[in-house]
């Protein structure tokens, strides 16, 4: 295991507006509806659900909208709702899956695939880029939650693979990403309970597509790239946009949105 200083430049740019909040709070809570149809509708009793429900509170959604995302779990709508992972790439050779939770998916893909167009990217097969990525556990903490030694500790104590901590600069973004401790897939819910006994409950836990390599972008290219981005998360179906990017902090500023 080995400690990292290294920034996300998409996941944390600056300027997040209420729009946007409003929408994350839809997709929290569409997360709790599916994760409890798919399982019992106890968090204790189901893994998925308990990961969904502590996201929810990190971003501060309200507990009678998470009991109201619950409880619809038993209605018949969700039933339509299907899971649909699409990959492709962007500006600059970079590679991009996007994770989608929609009840059509003519619609998702047709509208996934006009932002790639639009954006400087395009859709691919299926597994074209997602071979190069790995699937992981991902368990976020902001930065005063500890020292990177403290983190480092704890991560090691409870079983995690490795740390990246990058606590500078928050200028740049609208909050420093913190501590990020990566754990197998299988092991992500029983390293977070570990570490919450440590330093606390997390900023949020979730199971994501880690890149293998990334790929060097720059100048006008990031700012296609961040546009290209920004209109998949926009996407009311999407959930979830990873990208392998390698962009500098200079021109995370400069294009940054």
């Amino acid at each position: 295991m080995a400690g990292h200083s290294k920034f996300k430049n998409i996941m944390h740019r600056k300027g997040r507006a209420d729009a946007q909040r409003s929408k994350l709070f839809s997709k929290l809570s569409r997360d709790i509806t599916v994760a409890a149809k798919n399982g019992m509708p106890d968090p204790a009793l189901n893994p998925r659900l308990r990961l969904a429900v502590n996201n929810a509170k990190a971003e501060s959604l309200p507990k009678d909208v998470i009991t109201r995302a619950i409880n619809k779990a038993s209605g018949g709508d969700v039933d339509t709702m299907e899971e649909v992972r699409y990959e492709g790439r962007g500006p600059g050779g970079v590679g991009i899956i996007v994770e989608a939770l929609t009840d059509n998916r003519n619609r998702a893909a047709s509208n996934i695939g006009a932002a790639f167009k639009k954006n400087g990217g395009a859709l691919s097969e299926m597994n074209s880029v997602a071979f190069m990525w790995d699937k992981v556990g991902q368990i976020r903490y902001a930065a005063e939650a500890g020292s990177e030694d403290a983190v480092m500790e704890a991560a090691i104590e409870a079983g995690a693979q490795d740390v990246e901590s990058d606590l500078v600069k928050p200028d740049i973004y609208e909050d420093a990403p913190g501590h990020t401790i990566w754990t197998a897939f299988e092991d992500l819910n029983e390293v977070a309970e570990a570490m919450s006994k440590v330093l606390g409950d997390p900023k949020s836990t979730a199971i994501v597509w880690k890149p293998q390599s990334e790929v060097p972008v720059t100048g006008d290219a990031v700012g296609t790239l961040f546009k290209l981005l920004d209109a998949l998360d926009a996407e009311d179906d999407v959930s979830a946009v990873y990208s392998n990017e390698d962009v500098s902090d200079e021109d995370a500023a400069k294009y940054a949105g």
